[in-house]
């Protein structure tokens, strides 16, 4: 395939509406869309995608009950810990994104774990957002650019677009080329709000569990279809 997205973000949806489509729980659904993310990272490194972002929990998702929270940090541990053989045989790199604060040490321990196990590796970046909501993330960046002008490190006329976005956490990641969403929905909930400023955005009616090979390499056709102006025009003239 040509034009091949760099960066690819992918929320996964529709874990619990595909396990109960099945007449199974929908914790039988989260356990195959972790299956799922697993196929998929195989995938997206042997497209040629350099860095791959997935929305695994949001800050919103405590709110769901605490019995599917529960099961959800479950998997979530089962997961970090399988992940860093993989990574090293596949030489993925992986980090997490996120507010720690909330999770429990023994994931916090296994997701630097994971991180310092795969820091070396030189293949794909794989990143996974834990606990992580867009607008705390910006607040979070906020906080401390203005704790720096505070201490005088900078003055607010050093403020930059390009500072704002090496104090978010995807500040060693270049922006998402290209934005998927399973299951139907279109919005972004709260993902990457300040990153996705000119992603593009590919939804389909496949639920998580069901996407595979085939189905990304239809987002990536579809985005390799697209023309990418930034804003600017198009060398015939176009309008924006």
């Amino acid at each position: 395939m040509s034009n091949i997205p760099q960066h690819v973000a992918i929320i996964l949806d529709g874990n619990g509406r595909w396990a109960k489509a099945k007449g199974m729980p929908r914790n039988y659904g989260h356990m195959q869309g972790a299956k799922a993310v697993e196929d998929i990272l195989v995938v997206a490194r042997d497209m040629g995608i350099k860095y791959l972002t997935v929305y695994a929990f949001s800050t919103e998702n405590w709110n769901r009950p605490e019995t599917e929270v529960s099961a959800l940090m479950t998997i979530l541990r089962q997961y970090l810990k399988s992940s860093i053989k993989k990574s090293m045989k596949n030489n993925v790199r992986c980090q997490v994104i996120g507010e720690r604060s909330r999770l429990s040490d023994d994931i916090r321990d296994a997701i630097e774990e994971l991180e310092t196990a795969t820091a070396g590796n030189t293949g794909l970046t794989f990143t996974i957002a834990i606990n992580y909501g867009s607008r705390d993330e910006i607040v979070r960046a906020v906080k401390k650019i203005a704790g720096d002008c505070k201490d005088g490190q900078i003055s607010p006329e050093d403020i930059t677009e390009e500072m704002i976005s090496r104090n978010l956490d995807t500040g060693n990641l270049p922006d998402p080329d290209l934005l998927i969403r399973t299951c139907g929905e279109q919005r972004l909930s709260n993902f990457l709000l300040w990153q996705c400023a000119y992603t593009e955005f590919y939804y389909t009616d496949i639920a998580w569990p069901d996407f595979d090979k085939a189905e990304l390499e239809k987002a990536v056709g579809a985005y390799g279809n697209r023309n990418r102006k930034f804003g600017g025009l198009k060398d015939t003239g176009e309008e924006k």
